[in-house]
């Protein structure tokens, strides 16, 4: 069952953002206010890191740090989010007494505490998890685990006296384990889930953290400006540093008192599927893997070598898709997250389209790759390369699917789908290019 929708509480006391000559837009769970709080906390520290050369690992974090102390200061003082429905909790009732929900805690915190073993044993056997870039995001787990499980105590005897219903999943998850009587299995799986995706995506995120920043900071600024390919090189490292920021942050920060928690994550095996293939130790579309679509080929700052005007053209065309990629990462605020269901987006680039980074991603790949030339000069590279990448961009059609799916239980998304498919320029381009009208239809709009 999904948490009551944070849009619910929002009609109540603002009308939705018009349109000029259009019906109104869903008002979006994130204000576009979040986003560019943080970007600014972010430009800030980026620009130290490349006015002292700071290109260490603890420099990229310090840059998600950045990034997430004005977007959680915006939050609350601005939008006030912790004063939402959406939270469960209600400032309006004075706290409970302590000792009428001290159960309650010890229980969650067994369930919580219990979860937290279950991912540091699978971190512990999973071998991919102790070589290369993972190294260092268990070195991070290792040093905030103490803090983290002392600081879980507090937390959780404040907030249940808060909550309005303080029996959740982990609760659910922790009173079977101590064995206090029926528990709520369904619960207890969603509560499972929810940390599933925390544990090996946010292992992942911070495992990118150091490459993406190092990669930003590292570049020769003074020999860009007469070079347009390693120019849009480093605009596109550039987006791909503030995309890593921001995801890292939303996965990091699921609180109930920023509106930020998991409402819930994907019970449906194909949409874990499509998902887990596209990220390592899964993933299948790196070299050498089933849907490696890079075979006898180049990336088109080979293909146009010598041409400095085709190449200054493409590459403002991918700085630009890449830029629509990471405005969609930024316009989540503190919510990014795969597989999950945090609250509904409509402002930034879901204005436009309902999966902006899947298609940008998707057209990125095509354009600089170009998998339809190969530098054999042979016909079945070329075939192969097509087909596969392909084959790639239909493995993102299918997690739109199965995301849509997911969300289309939500009757604020079903509103937003619906009201895409009569005034989002992209669906209705397709719709244009399919020759009818664009049928409304709940499609993807979690996270990328």
């Amino acid at each position: 069952m999904l948490a009551p929708s944070p849009l619910a509480y929002q009609r109540r006391r603002i009308p939705a953002r018009m349109d000029v000559g259009k019906e109104p837009r869903p008002r979006s769970a994130v204000s576009s206010g979040v986003g560019y709080a943080g970007l600014a906390g972010l430009a800030l520290w980026a620009y130290a890191g490349l006015r002292w050369h700071m290109d260490g690992p603890v420099a990229g974090l310090v840059a998600c740090v950045a990034c997430a102390i004005p977007m959680v200061a915006w939050s609350l003082a601005v939008d006030k989010v912790h004063r939402r429905a959406s939270t469960g909790i209600d400032w309006q009732r004075p706290p409970l007494p302590w000792r009428e929900t001290l159960d309650i805690s010890l229980a969650k915190l067994a369930g919580l505490w219990a979860t937290w073993g279950i991912i540091a044993f699978v971190y512990a056997i999973g071998r991919w998890y102790w070589s290369g870039q993972y190294m260092f995001a268990m070195q991070f787990f290792a040093m905030l685990l103490p803090m983290i499980v002392i600081g879980s105590v507090p937390y959780m005897l404040w907030i249940d006296r808060r909550l309005e219903e303080p029996r959740d999943g982990c609760y659910a998850f922790g009173q079977y384990l101590l064995g206090q009587g029926a528990s709520d299995r369904a619960a207890i799986a969603a509560h499972l889930r929810s940390w599933a995706v925390k544990g090996f995506f946010t292992a992942f995120m911070i495992s990118i953290v150091p490459g993406n920043w190092r990669e930003f900071v590292d570049a020769p600024l003074g020999a860009l400006l007469g070079d347009p390919a390693r120019l849009a090189q480093w605009l596109i490292a550039t987006m791909f540093m503030v995309d890593v920021a921001f995801a890292t942050v939303g996965y990091l920060l699921t609180f109930r008192p920023l509106d930020s928690h998991i409402r819930s994550a994907n019970p449906y095996a194909a949409g874990w599927a499509a998902a887990l293939m596209c990220y390592p130790p899964f993933i299948m579309m790196n070299a050498g893997g089933p849907l490696d679509y890079h075979q006898n080929t180049q990336e088109w700052t080979g293909w146009f070598a010598g041409h400095p005007t085709i190449l200054a053209a493409i590459g403002a065309v991918l700085v630009i898709l890449t830029g629509i990629y990471a405005w969609a990462t930024v316009s989540f605020g503190l919510r990014f997250s795969n597989l999950t269901h945090r609250g509904i987006l409509t402002h930034g680039p879901y204005a436009w389209s309902k999966h902006p980074a899947y298609l940008s991603k998707n057209i990125f790949w095509w354009i600089g790759t170009m998998p339809f030339l190969a530098t054999t000069g042979a016909l079945t590279d070329a075939v192969r390369n097509t087909v596969t990448l392909g084959m790639v961009s239909g493995v993102y059609y299918w997690r739109a699917r199965t995301e849509e799916r997911h969300l289309a239980s939500d009757p604020d998304y079903v509103a937003y789908a619906a009201w895409m498919a009569r005034h989002g320029p992209v669906p209705r381009f397709f719709a244009w290019l399919r020759g009818g009208a664009s049928k409304p239809a709940a499609t993807l709009q979690a996270a990328e």
